[in-house]
């Protein structure tokens, strides 16, 4: 089924069966709504509730500040109401002058500084109505923008890092950025709103990819580069896995599928690990991407935005269903996937040299926030600073294309400006995780950014007491079980349940491609340490030769993966 053809179809059918955020997106008018004219609205420092839901597709959440509000309903005031803004930074690449920019910016108009996000981009927090039109105007003025960084569109498309192969790492950066580019929403919306600029007749063609509907849900697309699965590429929409032979970038293993968000109050709702389906020649990772995207477009659930995800369009239909009609759209069928093999997930640390002789250096940033006496000290460096930045998905700082001659200077403005100690940061803070919830994030239940670093001090003392502080552990912490930190692929994962109480996964894989079982629910904090302690005096024991943690536990059953598979067996029967 063609754009166009899909697109009739719904007119003749009617949206009446659709759910109501359907109706809003289709009556918007490519994404305008009437976002202009209520962002000058001084009466109210909120926007309307479909406006709220549009702003998304323009990189923008509407928020308030959730612990002042029964103080502020008392006193008759509304919500302290603020927004995110979310930038949009394929891959995670910047220049010096974009930090700078956005550094200047966050002080500007936000209120929390930057943040860096577990899909390699920066967030605004705390910026309010009268100053959000000229917060994106200047995000525009320095040469990035927040399309799409929010919204049933594609997503900021994500790329990993292979530190020693700078070819290769060019040439996937530079896919990673042409996808996103072509799936992005092509509405003059944007530019109208934000860039001031004149507004045109509406054409029906104006956004040719994605239509007056755009898509069911959220889209993810990242691009891995193994050894190193740092972007957890199991957990994508769409995920490729560049396949690497003599130094040589020969294509891409696709795999689709993946998704981390689910809600714990209905059983039909899950994570799922991305399933590979085959390989691709390189060059036509974007056009592929477009085609995948389509037929989520067209056969995406609209009804039950629960289960409108692109996992759970493959889970009804069927992984071979989805195969032959790729192969039908696309003109020929998938090549077998070809064998490579991750080692971790994790950010690589310390100095890494390419083999152009050029080096990069990753400075670990606690859950992304840089703030405060921590973004003084980043814009000195970066202001002194002659490389590039790149931003992880694990919510670090890569400096990169540092020269030889360039490494002492470096280095001493890392040890001049106390940073010098982020390059090597102690082994469960490296491997650590966490959303932002509490107190602005609207579907949180229970801390995560602010609690990470109390987690981490507990847990790290149980380590130490069992001779394990230097074993890496992958741990992820969200307010809910959404998944912005992807807690279902940690060997330890704590989602939010209530304030105080969260829910325990345990058995993912060190290298992200497993998920984990869900092994109590509702504990609080005595009880998640008492667990964890009891596990890690058997993992200390019983322990293989270079045995990961999660493994451990799933060899000696102490979780069990086959609850997973048939959990997905049996929504897929339903």
């Amino acid at each position: 089924m063609s754009h166009n053809e899909f697109e009739r179809d719904v007119l003749l059918t009617s949206l009446n069966k659709f759910h109501q955020n359907e109706h809003n997106k289709f009556n918007s008018r490519y994404l305008r709504g009437t976002i202009k004219p209520n962002l000058s609205d001084a009466i109210t420092g909120s926007m309307p509730e479909n406006d709220t839901l549009l702003l998304k597709f323009h990189g923008i959440y509407q928020q308030d500040n959730r612990e002042e509000r029964a103080q502020r309903k008392r006193r008759k005031l509304e919500p302290d109401y603020q927004f995110m803004v979310r930038l949009r930074i394929p891959g995670g690449r910047c220049t010096k002058a974009h930090w700078l920019g956005l550094d200047k910016i966050s002080r500007e108009y936000a209120e929390r500084g930057l943040r860096i996000t577990t899909r390699q981009t920066i967030q605004l927090h705390g910026v309010r109505k009268p100053f959000l039109a000229a917060c994106v105007k200047a995000i525009g003025d320095i040469g990035l923008d927040t399309i799409a960084a929010c919204g049933d569109d594609s997503r900021g498309v994500v790329c990993g890092v292979h530190t020693f192969l700078s070819g290769i790492q060019e040439q996937v950066q530079t896919l990673a950025r042409m996808t996103s580019q072509t799936l992005i929403p092509k509405t003059r919306a944007y530019p109208e709103i934000w860039y001031d600029q004149p507004s045109q007749a509406i054409d029906a063609q104006e956004d040719p990819l994605y239509g007056p509907l755009y898509l069911p849900r959220k889209f993810k697309v990242g691009f891995a580069i193994p050894p190193i699965n740092d972007i957890d590429v199991y957990g994508q929409d769409l995920g490729f896995i560049a396949i690497i032979d003599q130094q040589q970038l020969i294509g891409f293993n696709v795999c689709v599928g993946g998704g981390m968000g689910q809600l714990d109050n209905r059983t039909d709702s899950y994570p799922k690990v991305a399933e590979q389906i085959g390989f691709i020649e390189a060059d036509e990772a974007p056009e592929f991407a477009r085609l995948v995207m389509g037929i989520q477009r067209d056969y995406g659930n609209r009804i039950d935005r629960h289960r409108a995800r692109f996992k759970y369009t493959l889970d009804e239909k069927g992984i071979p269903w989805f195969i032959e009609l790729l192969a039908k759209r696309r003109g020929k069928p998938l090549l077998p996937a070809r064998p490579f093999a991750f080692t971790q997930n994790g950010d690589v640390f310390d100095w890494q040299q390419a083999d152009n002789k050029t080096w990069s250096l990753t400075l670990h940033i606690d859950s992304g926030r840089v703030i405060n006496q921590l973004q003084d000290q980043l814009k000195k460096l970066v202001e002194k600073f002659h490389g590039n930045i790149r931003l992880t998905t694990n919510q670090n700082i890569s400096l990169t294309d540092i020269h030889d001659a360039d490494k002492p200077t470096v280095m001493d403005l890392l040890n001049q400006l106390e940073l010098a100690q982020r390059i090597q940061p102690e082994t469960q803070v490296a491997h650590s995780i966490s959303c932002v919830a509490l107190p602005t994030c609207g579907l949180a239940m229970a801390e995560s950014e602010r609690y990470l670093p109390t987690f981490i001090e507990k847990f790290n003392q149980l380590k130490h007491n069992h001779q394990l502080a230097d074993i890496p552990i992958t741990l992820r912490i969200t307010g809910c079980p959404n998944g912005c930190a992807r807690p279902y692929l940690a060997e330890i994962g704590l989602t939010g349940r209530a304030p105080g109480l969260y829910n325990l996964y345990l058995g993912g894989n060190f290298y992200g491609s497993r998920l984990n079982t869900l092994f109590a629910t509702n504990l609080n904090e005595e009880k998640i340490l008492k667990v964890l302690d009891e596990l890690l005096e058997a993992f200390a024991r019983e322990r293989e030769p270079e045995e990961f943690f999660g493994d451990y536990l799933l060899r000696t059953c102490k979780v069990d993966d086959q609850i997973i598979a048939v959990t997905h067996r049996s929504h897929q029967e339903a």
